[in-house]
């Protein structure tokens, strides 16, 4: 240690910079002094250090080094210094800081950061010592014990403020997380919504204000507009039978919580009641559980005319673009009808309530009468093509199930009937929507989004409202899988075994054109990465879709029937009732545990886990094939809408037309993860987790095969390519049938919307290669045979089907 007036330590700058502190009210008249000089003599050093010989340059690089620092520093912080040593205002600390300083040049030093000063605060206190190298008088008399504590409590003062000021950000910190974790995911919503409709103006902009032909993209004439200019017109009135969903829906009568809605659009349009009061919505919408028709006291009836199903909201276009191609052929509403029904009901039901299947009886009669007895061309789309099925048994079956109308009625008044997406022989989709509400891209959502479809952001659990609602239409049930193991095979066969997959959407480009025999490139585009079981429907694991089906176990459905329901409320998680709740947590997990379900057996789990549903199904719906079609019990309607156990009209010269999208990867077969050991508002969940190898069929737990992304080949076109194909029981009079598919082409650029040569489920409605059909069909021009892209014929050749 070195003793000069104070304790300083030699090897730190930092106590040399208190003792400069201390010394900074003698520092204001400071007068320059030879101090280097002093500092040179090796004697001063020999007062520091016990070698002056090896001390002597650090200590003067030290004592510099420190200076310049500390003089810069009490210069910038006149203010922190007042404030901070009041009570080293002594005489002798005084006197010593005069004399010290007195000694010193400052005229080397340059300002300088304050950081060195507040990097030390807490060590601003002084320990007199006794000087007897520099002659000095002892200051430890001086000392005072009560100034030393007020600067020792100041320190603490300020280190408790700073404490408390972290402890108090600490709180707030805590406090705000909860709050911040409830509003992040709204807070995204918002931006999501924000983004949406920024997009949604700038489109809206464009399509009004833009010209129709952007240079490079030149604008595309519409099929009515090509006909019409090579003097093709209208001349088979023409009658449009929407699908599911897609028909609009009115409220007549409703509860106090729907005032101010009659005779608004409840499903359809803008969908703005769906955000103000969502419960009571969804309670208009649905039926009463028991009879599958209104619930007391609640009125909603189909949107008449063609606005019925044009658009089902604001720009999604459904039939609209096919109304405009055909006015532009001199269609208008004296030979174009849109046949709207409530889609909800089964089909039987709509004519008990409200008469539809009479009403369009009726009006095909007047619209033949009035337009010089040309035959009526029928165009359904989706489950419209089940309906209208319903519809011509019924016409010519005798009252009172039936409408009476005679053996020869679709002879006469029928020309063509043109199926668009047609769901003759149902779709898987059906199956998961009914075990839990799920499709591919429902499923996603959940995926990406978890919140958004819970009670955390939309105030209510969405999915379980959607499987309660849903499983009181019984249309949702004739979309179930027909024709059982036989079409779409068991737990190791099925049609689609050859067929290979690739889940990238292709192209018109990836297919051999019209014209060409060579079907290589098309096989390219459907690459076999593993084997699969497309026949088991539903499997509980990767493990149960692939293992030998020897190894499977099988659901015992009277054992599940005599286990009763379960008493443990604790298990349900919903805020909503649905059938799972009567479910015990034992059912559940013997639903689901190592098992694999075929169309077959998937109904014996349906009645399980949604009987009600089920029951009302077994009284309007079979899903089956009829060993004899002359069996009376086939005269009921509950056979209508399936072609596998009815029989075509008889009408030879009534032409069937099964128009289809192909090259769309579309859902054929699911693998479901279960939480038997978890609440169970809804146990049971697509799992997304699995993947197949490669680019094979298997994706997100989901198996895929071609199609049009709702409706799989071998239900759109098995009846036109074999089941009807020339005269078979199912068509006894030979009507001729024709498969014409339509190819998928993304849209090339946004100025296409959603593609004029688009073959999705809704999307091909659009499609120009399909509307100019239809209007050569409407206008009595030929369209020549069968069009196909896919491997139909060979799926329906290993179908083995008694015809």
């Amino acid at each position: 240690m070195c003793y000069f007036g104070f304790s300083i330590p030699i090897s730190s700058s930092i106590c040399i910079n208190h003792l400069l502190l201390l010394s900074h009210y003698g520092f204001k008249n400071r007068e320059a002094s030879p101090f280097f000089s002093f500092l040179s003599r090796p004697l001063f050093f020999s007062y520091c250090t016990p070698s002056a010989t090896h001390g002597h340059q650090a200590i003067y690089s030290l004592f510099s080094f420190s200076f310049h620092h500390v003089y810069s520093l009490l210069d910038s912080s006149i203010k922190f210094s007042k404030a901070f040593f009041p009570v080293l205002k002594s005489p002798i600390i005084h006197g010593f800081s005069s004399f010290f300083f007195n000694f010193l040049d400052f005229d080397f030093l340059t300002p300088c950061s304050m950081a060195s000063v507040l990097r030390l605060r807490k060590l601003y206190f002084v320990n007199p010592v006794k000087s007897s190298s520099m002659g000095l008088q002892s200051i430890e008399a001086h000392k005072s014990e009560d100034k030393r504590n007020v600067i020792v409590a100041y320190v603490k003062k300020l280190m408790q403020k700073k404490q408390d000021k972290d402890d108090k950000q600490k709180r707030n910190k805590n406090t705000n997380r909860g709050q911040s974790r409830e509003w992040k995911c709204l807070d995204n919503c918002c931006w999501i919504i924000g983004y949406i409709c920024t997009f949604w103006w700038l489109m809206f902009f464009l399509y009004h204000y833009l010209p129709l032909s952007v240079p490079g993209f030149p604008a595309i004439d519409s099929p009515g507009a090509v006909l019409k200019r090579e003097g093709i017109s209208g001349r088979h009135p023409v009658v449009l039978v929407p699908g599911i969903v897609t028909g609009g829906l009115e409220l007549w009568d409703g509860k106090p919580c729907a005032e101010g809605l009659f005779r608004k659009r409840l499903w359809g349009g803008s969908f703005t009641e769906t955000l103000k009061r969502p419960l009571c919505w969804l309670e208009h919408l649905s039926l009463d559980n028991e009879t599958g028709l209104d619930p007391p006291g609640i009125r909603v009836r189909p949107v008449e005319g063609l606005v019925a199903a044009d658009y089902f909201a604001q720009g999604y276009f459904v039939w609209a673009v096919l109304i405009e191609n055909l006015a532009k052929i001199g269609y208008d509403g004296k030979n174009l009808h849109m046949a709207a029904y409530d889609w909800r009901i089964a089909f039987q039901n709509t004519e008990v309530r409200d008469r539809a299947l009479s009403r369009l009886k009726s009006k095909i009669e007047v619209m033949y009468a009035t337009n010089g007895e040309n035959k009526v061309v029928v165009v359904p789309h989706s489950m419209g093509v089940l309906y209208f099925l319903h519809f011509m048994k019924w016409v010519e079956a005798p009252p009172p199930m039936g409408g009476g109308g005679g053996l020869g009625w679709c002879a006469k008044h029928i020309k063509s009937i043109m199926n668009i997406g047609s769901t003759f022989l149902g779709t898987p989709k059906a199956v998961s929507k009914i075990l839990s509400a799920e499709d591919r891209h429902v499923a996603l959502l959940r995926a990406m989004t978890p919140g958004f479809l819970k009670s955390e952001i939309l105030g209510f659990q969405t999915l379980e409202h959607l499987l309660r609602v849903s499983r009181t239409w019984d249309s949702t049930a004739s979309l179930l899988p027909k024709g059982g193991e036989t079409i779409w095979g068991d737990l190791d066969w099925s049609p689609e075994d050859v067929q290979n997959c690739d889940l990238k959407k292709v192209d018109a480009h990836s297919f051999r054109n019209e014209n060409d025999s060579d079907d290589s490139e098309r096989k390219k585009c459907f690459q076999e990465q593993e084997p699969v079981h497309y026949g088991r429907i539903i499997s509980f694991s990767k493990e149960a879709a692939t293992r030998p089906s020897s190894e499977l176990s099988t659901l015992n459905l009277e054992e599940l029937k005599n286990s009763g329901g379960s008493n443990d409320s604790s298990f349900s998680c919903s805020d909503v009732w649905t059938e799972y709740d009567e479910m015990s947590r034992d059912s559940i997990r013997k639903v689901s545990e190592n098992k694999a379900y075929t169309v077959k057996t998937v109904f014996d789990l349906l009645r399980v886990v949604a009987p009600k549903m089920m029951q009302r199904m077994d009284s309007h719906f079979s899903h089956g094939i009829a060993e004899d079609l002359d069996d009376p019990k086939y005269a009921h309607h509950k056979y209508w809408s399936n072609p596998l156990e009815t029989k075509l009209p008889d009408a030879p010269n009534m032409e069937i037309y099964c128009l289809y999208g192909v090259g769309i990867p579309t859902e054929r077969s699911y693998i479901y993860d279960s939480s038997y050991d978890k609440c169970k508002s809804i146990p049971f969940r697509i799992d997304l987790s699995i993947e197949g190898k490669g680019s094979g069929c298997l994706r997100s737990g989901m198996y895929f095969v071609d199609g049009d992304d709702s409706v799989p080949i071998v239900s759109s076109g098995f009846m036109c390519a074999k089941g009807w194909r020339n005269k078979t029981r199912f068509n006894p009079s030979g009507s001729p049938t024709y498969v014409r598919e339509y190819r998928h082409k993304a849209p090339a650029s946004l100025l296409e919307g959603r593609g004029v040569e688009s073959s999705a489920h809704v999307d091909i409605m659009g499609n120009v290669n399909l509307i100019e059909d239809i209007l050569r069909v409407a206008a009595g021009e030929e369209i020549g045979g069968d069009k196909i892209y896919s491997d139909i014929l060979t799926l329906s050749e290993r179908i083995n089907l008694k015809l």
